[in-house]
C-alpha cells in the first residue's frame, strides 16, 4: 500500500519552530486544528515547548541543527511514518553586525550565515520532501532583501547574499524537480519585529503570521515554485 494513501491528520513539520516566526507559525497551525512538528535546535525549554505543553496531542518537538546533515537523516529516520501536508523550513540567521560592508565580515562568519540560511535550509528541504504528500507544499522562509530587482539601497549585504543565494538554489531544486505536482514557496514575510527584524519593524507577529499562514494553506494545489509575499503577491527575483 502506498504510504500516503488513506486518511490522516493534517500535518506540517515546521523546520525552526522554537520562537519567533517559527513558533508564531506553531501556534498560528494549532489553531486551525493542524498536527505541527516543531524542531529546535538549542537544549533547553523554548517557547515551542510551552506550546507542547498546552496541546500535547498536537504538537511533537523534534530537535534539529540543519547544518549538522546527519541530523537531518536521524529526524527523517525518527518521521518515517508519519505523513506531511506541508514542510516549511524557517531556520536562518544573520551576522552579528547586519550592517556591515561584505569586505569587512570575517570569512567564518560569512560561512556560517550561508551554511544556514542557504546550504542547510536546502539540505533539510532534499532530505525531508520525500514525506510531503503529491498534494502537499514544500516551503522555505526567504525574505524580501533576497530579491535582486527590488535591491536599491543595499545594506544588510550578507543576509541578502543569503537569501538571494536561497532563492537561486530553491529555483534549481524546482528546475529538477519540473515533474514534481506539489506547490513550492519561497515566503517573503515583511519586516516584522522578532529578535533577527529587531524593533524597528513595523509589523508584529500578531498581525502578520495569521496572513502568511492563509496564503500558505492556499497555494497548495499549484504546482511549480512561487515567489510570494505573505498576502500572496509575487515578489520580483
Amino acid at each position: 500500500m502506498n504510504r500516503f494513501s488513506g486518511e490522516h491528520p493534517r500535518t506540517i513539520l515546521l523546520v525552526g519552530a522554537s520562537r519567533g516566526l517559527g513558533h508564531a507559525m506553531a501556534i498560528e497551525f494549532v489553531k486551525q486544528g493542524w498536527q505541527v512538528v516543531g524542531t529546535v535546535r538549542e537544549s533547553g525549554r523554548t517557547d515551542l515547548h510551552t506550546l507542547a505543553d498546552a496541546h500535547p496531542d498536537q504538537v511533537t518537538i523534534a530537535p534539529l541543527d540543519i547544518t549538522e546533515p546527519e541530523q537531518i537523516s536521524a529526524l527523517h529516520e525518527q518521521l518515517s511514518n508519519r505523513v506531511l501536508d506541508i514542510l516549511f523550513v524557517n531556520s536562518g540567521i544573520a551576522n552579528r553586525d547586519a550592517s556591515a560592508p561584505i569586505a569587512q565580515v570575517s570569512t567564518d562568519e560569512f560561512m556560517q550565515v550561508m551554511l544556514t540560511n542557504a546550504l542547510g535550509v536546502m539540505r533539510a528541504v532534499d532530505g525531508l520532501q520525500d514525506l510531503v504528500t503529491a498534494d502537499g507544499l514544500i516551503g522555505v522562509m526567504s525574505s524580501g532583501q533576497g530579491s535582486i530587482a527590488n535591491n536599491t539601497n543595499g545594506g544588510f549585504e550578507v543576509y541578502r547574499a543569503s537569501k538571494a543565494a536561497l532563492n537561486q538554489l530553491m529555483r534549481s531544486y524546482a528546475a529538477r524537480h519540473a515533474d514534481d505536482p506539489r506547490a513550492m514557496v519561497l515566503m517573503a514575510p515583511g519586516w516584522i519585529r522578532t529578535a533577527l527584524g529587531g524593533p524597528n519593524a513595523p509589523f508584529s507577529i500578531e498581525e502578520t503570521i495569521p496572513t502568511l499562514v492563509e496564503t500558505l494553506l492556499a497555494q497548495r494545489g499549484k504546482s511549480g515554485l512561487r515567489f510570494i509575499d505573505r498576502f500572496g503577491e509575487t515578489v520580483p527575483w
